[in-house]
């Protein structure tokens, strides 16, 4: 690479339990390389999960709980609630992407909230390329669009094989939140 510092783009996507928890890792593997870090939750509410709450403890990382909680396909995805929300939380986002400060961005389940039509793609990609060089960004959530997968460099995706959810297990501290 030569010039401009190119950004890394990561995206974790897929109906597999895990795409948080692996964009988590990779917010550790940052902090302990002495490198400052930004996480903006989208469609998530909740600011007591085990992530959240485990984040505040460690030095060098900003978190942004920006969601009006989970939304299904048909159930009212468009809700202006939700919209405003993703929207804010996209505004942050790119405010982070742009501050120098900052060499990580995780966006969590933005992914998800582009599928639902609570922001809308293009927003997205401009948020990501109106990025400061040299910032690695990390994309998450279900369902990501082609367009996100096209404009990222790596695109993992975890599949669900089976889930405990299914067996009647209900959602855990520490498994789910």
């Amino acid at each position: 690479m030569s010039g401009k510092a190119k950004n890394r783009i990561v995206l974790i996507t897929g109906d597999g339990k895990g795409k948080t928890t692996a964009a988590l890792g990779m917010v550790l593997r940052a902090l302990g390389h002495g490198q400052r870090v930004c996480l903006v939750q989208f469609v998530k509410a909740r600011a007591d999960t085990g992530e959240v709450r485990a984040l505040r403890w460690l030095e060098g990382v900003e978190t942004h709980v920006c969601g009006a909680g989970f939304v299904f396909s048909g159930a009212g995805a468009a809700d202006a609630r939700h919209r405003r929300a993703a929207e804010e939380g996209l505004a942050l986002a790119a405010e982070k992407l742009r501050d120098t400060a900052y060499r990580m961005v995780v966006l969590d389940e933005v992914c998800g909230a582009v599928a639902l039509g609570l922001v809308g793609v293009r927003a997205v990609l401009e948020a990501v390329q109106g990025a400061a060089p040299g910032k690695v960004i990390v994309l998450t959530g279900r369902d990501a669009v082609p367009e996100l997968i096209a404009a990222a460099d790596t695109v993992s995706r975890v599949v669900c094989v089976k889930h405990g959810m299914c067996a009647g297990w209900p959602a855990q501290p520490g498994v789910e939140w």
